[in-house]
């Protein structure tokens, strides 16, 4: 596989991971990362590329929404993102809440800046730090 479409797959599935559809990046990350056919540095810049885009989009979608009184259940969520801001979208990685949290940030009509720089921060950080632990456990077994 060459480079390019390395990074386009790893972009792709790390988008379609950052939605309610599935994408398993992480997976795909390691898996790459263990074969080496590119430079750490640049699966983990797709990957956060790709998952930021695809966390942007569940805020476009957020924006999207007509405003509704909150349900149950999400009311914890509203309040949490209300108290903390778009600082919270530090958490934006995470299954399923992260998802939702970049909905109700675009709902919540967050600023743009702030939400694309912690949006960035938090997709970032899981990536470096699970290339990090990869090729930590890569070097330990050669």
């Amino acid at each position: 596989m060459s480079s390019t479409l390395t990074l386009l797959s790893l972009f792709g599935s790390s988008f379609l991971s950052a939605t309610l559809l599935p994408g398993n990046s992480e997976i795909l990350l390691v898996a790459l990362l263990t074969k080496s056919l590119v430079a750490p540095a640049w699966l983990v810049l797709a990957a956060t590329l790709g998952n930021t885009l695809g966390g942007l989009t569940n805020v476009i979608i957020g924006r999207l929404l007509p405003a509704l009184k909150p349900q149950r259940g999400l009311e914890t969520a509203q309040k949490w993102l209300q108290r903390f801001g778009p600082a919270a979208l530090l958490l934006s990685w995470l299954p399923v809440v992260g998802d939702l949290l970049c909905v109700l940030a675009g709902w919540l009509r967050m600023p743009w800046g702030p939400v694309v720089l912690f949006l960035t921060i938090g997709k970032a950080l899981r990536y470096v730090i699970l290339t990090m632990i990869t090729l930590q456990g890569i070097s330990w077994w050669h």
